[in-house]
């Protein structure tokens, strides 16, 4: 018998893709569920939920707020006290500022870009610096790794469950231009994060639907998606006798692909088959997704709108065994508040927001969880200082992008609550005390995820590519 030969394909490939065939599932499900282990620690299990706020969360009007500032700084929103004395922050996050004693924040990081491709790429991926030949249009093969793709490569897999998950869309601008940051770029599209989409991309809103109806663009359309968890069940015709029919072809076809590609080739096959199976039949993993479903007091805590929903499913995630979680609350633009902001900030984000974090907060401490899991809040971009009209898009002022300084909210995986680290000056235009870095965030992440220092990926060469850029941020512990 000749050998397989084909252009581009190889043995391994091939048999796995016949091995999914089998299942009746597609390739989707085969790049969905690889799960390397490459240089993982060996440190207790520890998680990170990275909530990431597309477009740009201006610090004025969240949680660094100046009531003394000018008029044409200090926006249309009060500062509230919080739990922690000395701690303000903004009237619409009431229940936040309840919970005080579990948050700290950083009003200090700063990176050098005002773009929103270039700000996902610096912010998703801990990268100060754009690689060579980035593009704001595309991802590219040559960006740096996401943080979530990094995770995913260097955590160990628990319970055969990925590693890193993304949900519940991809980002994607009202265009269709998919924005660069979110992949795993020179690491390879096999190592890409587990990308749940429970939210079908619709160009003309990207809020806390269908609860808060939220037209960013003002174009006047309804958004009438449904937030939905995908299907995993068997597919239609394959009952469990012939499912356990082909689990035993499976096994044949490993015995043979063992004599092709030996020892460890077939340890990364029964890797992607586990997977399968177990995303088939364990039931943890079908109650983590499905949360539409969930226990109706549940739903009203966290919310029922998108960001509850993606909320409440991470903490299902995080507790079946998921490392790492990063939550897009809002597809590109939904806090891109350049005109119209405040109403939009106080009707549409700032409420959603508000309720969901507070209940994710809430449950992680209560079940023990939040000691091992960092939660840790963040966009692109922080907002100008001067508040600006811009007529010919809005009939209401806003702010503009600006890199210069964001705050960041941080909580679990070891910070102390009620901590502020790092301020900006009296305009919050750049920082005043202690700046930090996107390189410092993640590297707080990854030494959350009890990653050591030595950490690092490998090509497809055995190189090593270290992931620590930066130093943890200091004084949240």
């Amino acid at each position: 018998m000749q050998p397989l030969q084909h252009p581009g394909v190889t043995r391994r490939t091939a048999l796995q893709a016949g091995a999914v065939g089998l299942l009746g599932l597609g390739m989707n499900h085969l790049e969905a569920l690889r799960a390397e282990a490459v240089g993982a620690s060996d440190a207790p299990a520890r998680a990170c939920i990275y909530i990431f706020l597309s477009g740009g969360l201006a610090q004025h009007d969240s949680f660094d707020l100046k009531p003394d500032a000018s008029d044409s700084v200090r926006g249309e929103f009060q500062p509230i006290a919080t739990r922690t004395p000395g701690l303000q922050i903004c009237e619409h996050l009431p229940l936040l500022a309840q919970r005080s004693h579990l948050w700290s924040l950083c009003r200090s990081l700063t990176h050098h870009s005002n773009e929103h491709s270039a700000g996902h790429h610096i912010m998703l991926t801990g990268r100060s610096q754009l690689p060579p030949g980035f593009s704001p249009g595309a991802p590219q093969s040559t960006d740096w790794p996401s943080i979530a793709a990094v995770a995913g490569a260097v955590t160990r897999p628990r319970h055969n469950l990925p590693p890193a998950v993304v949900l519940p869309e991809r980002l994607i601008h009202n265009s269709g231009r998919v924005i660069p940051g979110q992949f795993a770029g020179r690491m390879g599209g096999h190592r890409d994060p587990w990308f749940i989409e429970a939210a079908p991309f619709h160009k003309t809103s990207y809020g806390a639907f269908p609860q808060y109806q939220f037209d960013h663009q003002q174009r006047g359309h309804k958004d009438e998606r449904l937030f939905q968890a995908p299907s995993l069940t068997l597919p239609h015709g394959l009952t469990r006798p012939r499912f356990d029919g082909r689990l035993s072809l499976l096994s044949e076809l490993g015995r043979q692909r063992q004599e092709l590609d030996r020892a460890a080739e077939a340890e990364n096959f029964d890797r992607f088959r586990q997977g399968v199976v177990s995303l088939l039949t364990d039931r943890r993993v079908h109650e983590a997704l499905d949360v539409t479903r969930a226990d109706d007091q549940l739903q009203d805590r966290y919310g029922r709108n998108a960001f509850g929903w993606s909320l409440l499913m991470a903490r299902r995630l995080i507790e079946a065994g998921v490392n790492l979680v990063q939550v897009n609350l809002g597809n590109n633009e939904a806090w891109d508040t350049h005109g119209n902001a405040f109403p939009h900030l106080k009707d549409k984000l700032l409420p959603p927001t508000d309720r969901a974090v507070s209940a994710l907060l809430d449950d992680l401490h209560s079940s023990g969880l939040l000691e091992r899991t960092l939660v840790v809040m963040a966009g692109e971009f922080g907002r100008t200082p001067k508040i600006s009209l811009l007529p010919q898009h809005y009939k209401q002022p806003g702010r503009d992008h600006w890199g210069a300084v964001q705050s960041v909210f941080l909580a679990g995986g070891g910070v102390q609550g009620g901590r502020v680290v790092g301020s900006s000056d009296k305009i919050g235009a750049y920082p005043a005390d202690n700046p930090q870095t996107p390189e410092h965030l993640a590297a707080t992440i990854y030494q959350a995820l009890g990653l050591p220092r030595t950490t690092a990926w490998h090509d497809d060469l055995e190189r090593p590519h270290h992931i620590y850029h930066g130093e943890p941020i200091e004084g949240l512990a």
